[in-house]
């Protein structure tokens, strides 16, 4: 499914930046499907689609709560246990002629490093928890702060090489009207 975007509300959030791009982008994926991705919407995209879904719901939260809250949130088996890594990574190859490889490359390395501690941790970190215990978990797994750190330093140059890849193949994303 291609939803429909117009030309001018394209333009209108490129020139607020990247992140009003892409969720400009993100928001009408999520809108055409109800609001939300699960199981039964999730056929309703293609992979490029589900790959740009999946790294807003990556990038607001770890920007929020870190690695952590994303795996308690449960998000970890989306992120870690699909090919997310891989297309991100492909996605790099993309825009190389832009820089994107390396920062692209590096962070499908991330996420492979983060399934790691997912499938290590994993367990632990979904178990039902008061808001004192949930805190208690960044304590817990100091593991993920080098994971949070490098994805919070690098936030910025990751999103402009993904608004670059969405950018660069608007027609896989979406229908400009």
């Amino acid at each position: 499914m291609l939803p429909n975007l117009t030309e001018s509300r394209i333009i209108a959030a490129a020139g607020e930046g990247m992140d009003a791009f892409l969720n400009l982008i993100s928001d009408t994926l999520l809108e055409a499907i109800g609001g939300e991705l699960n199981a039964q919407t999730m056929p309703e995209l293609n992979g490029e689609q589900i790959t740009l879904l999946a790294y807003r719901m990556l990038r607001d939260e770890v920007l929020d709560g870190g690695f952590v809250q994303l795996i308690h949130n449960g998000l970890g088996p989306f992120i870690f246990l699909n090919p997310f890594a891989k297309a991100i990574r492909l996605w790099g190859e993309d825009v190389e002629a832009e820089g994107g490889t390396t920062f692209l490359h590096d962070f499908s390395r991330l996420i492979y490093k983060g399934r790691k501690l997912f499938e290590q941790y994993g367990e632990e970190l979904t178990r039902p928890c008061t808001d004192d215990e949930f805190m208690a978990l960044f304590e817990q797994y100091p593991d993920f702060d080098e994971l949070d750190d490098t994805f919070i330093e690098n936030e910025e140059a990751i999103t402009t090489f993904i608004a670059h890849y969405v950018d660069n193949h608007l027609d896989q994303f979406v229908t400009i009207a």
